[in-house]
């Protein structure tokens, strides 16, 4: 039987970079070798992109704090408009062997907003995932909550700054209106990163500065009191969705540490202790809002739910953590689908999703 080929492209010039090593590995240990030839595309945070040997494409892969892509002298780049053969290696002439499908586990900016997305539509190669316009729409906080609230969807009430007006950026009226303590988010970024609990002036400006230097927009949100409580939703036209889980923070929220360092940062109850009734309140909600932004393939949808039964949205991650302490994985684990199980059932609706937009008439007039 003839293997698929399977790109895996992670790294990314993203404050997730660490993060998306994580995945990948996890991702390569648990992909079905038998099925899959796995080829391994690594982006270093300079953005050039390199061609890894699956015996030594990671450094320190078991430090989660010092773990690393190990560069090498094979670049590579990609060649759009061909039908075949779409990749080069740049330090030679030769083209490298046709992939059947790619996995993107490039986490946050420039992996899961769009852009990496576009590149391998353009490059007509199959990948795991939402489109451009979902991975966008999803990324930005700003947007996504727009987009819910005109659905009718529960949202955090936030108030959104641009970085040229930061001098117009007022604490006693943001805190009239939001309360306190609030939190601040770069709106184009995932993990926590760039993520500040705000409980006083001084605390509200730091939590300014420190989001701009990610991004050029943030947010500042209210905070929920809620349990917090996330699903996975899987499929394209008819997604389904995991059994919930519930995040129990051991630290004052649930920060990037938390989420992929210190394993002993948040306790994830899986599943959630819910109602039947709750539990599928918590699934139909997430469907909904996976379709509302278009995702497709995969999504995390995560909630905060109020005492009163009240789910309000907090954010939507359609590139979600595959590390071994991530709980996108471990949701469909306990739903009943394997880590390989889910890997296989990824790639296959990324093939199926191609073969449906290739039958897509793409002019009025044929040659």
């Amino acid at each position: 039987m003839t293997k698929a080929k399977v790109g895996i492209i992670f790294g990314g010039k993203s404050a997730e970079h660490e993060v998306s090593l994580q995945s990948a590995k996890n991702i390569v240990d648990a992909i079905d070798k038998d099925k899959y030839e796995v080829v391994l595309l690594g982006i270093d945070k300079d953005g050039k992109w390199h061609l890894n040997d699956q015996s030594s494409y990671l450094l320190n892969e078991e430090n989660p704090k010092l773990i690393q892509l190990n560069k090498t002298n094979k670049g590579v780049a990609v060649v759009p408009g061909e039908s075949s053969n779409q990749l080069v290696n740049t330090s030679g002439s030769d083209t490298l062997s046709q992939l059947d499908v790619v996995f993107p586990i490039v986490h946050g900016t420039l992996g899961e907003d769009g852009s990496l997305q576009g590149m391998l539509r353009i490059a007509n190669l199959p990948y795991v995932g939402t489109g451009v316009l979902g991975s966008a729409v999803s990324m930005d906080k700003d947007i996504a909550k727009r987009l819910l609230k005109e659905a009718g969807i529960s949202v955090a009430n936030s108030v959104t700054f641009t970085k040229n007006k930061r001098n117009q950026i007022n604490y006693q009226a943001v805190k009239e209106k939001l309360g306190l303590p609030m939190f601040i988010k770069p709106a184009n970024q995932g993990s926590s990163v760039g993520v500040s609990k705000v409980r006083n002036e001084e605390e509200f400006y730091a939590g300014i500065d420190d989001a701009f230097l990610y991004d050029h927009k943030l947010l500042v949100e209210e905070m929920v009191n809620g349990r917090e409580v996330e699903c996975a939703v899987l499929g394209n036209e008819d997604p389904q969705a995991s059994i919930p889980g519930e995040i129990l923070p051991q630290t004052d929220f649930y920060s990037y540490e938390s989420k992929y360092i210190d394993e002993k940062g948040a306790d994830l109850a899986i599943p959630a202790d819910l109602s039947e009734e709750l539990t599928k309140k918590v699934q139909q909600a997430s469907v909904e809002v996976f379709q509302t932004l278009n995702c497709e393939g995969l999504a995390r949808v995560d909630f905060f739910l109020k005492e009163d039964g009240e789910l309000v949205v907090n954010e939507v991650n359609t590139l979600p953590g595959f590390t071994r302490i991530s709980m996108y994985p471990k949701l469909w684990e306990i739903s009943g689908i394997s880590y390989p199980e889910l890997i296989n059932k990824l790639i296959e609706l990324a093939i199926d999703r191609h073969q449906r937009d290739a039958q897509l008439k793409s002019a009025v007039w044929e040659d």
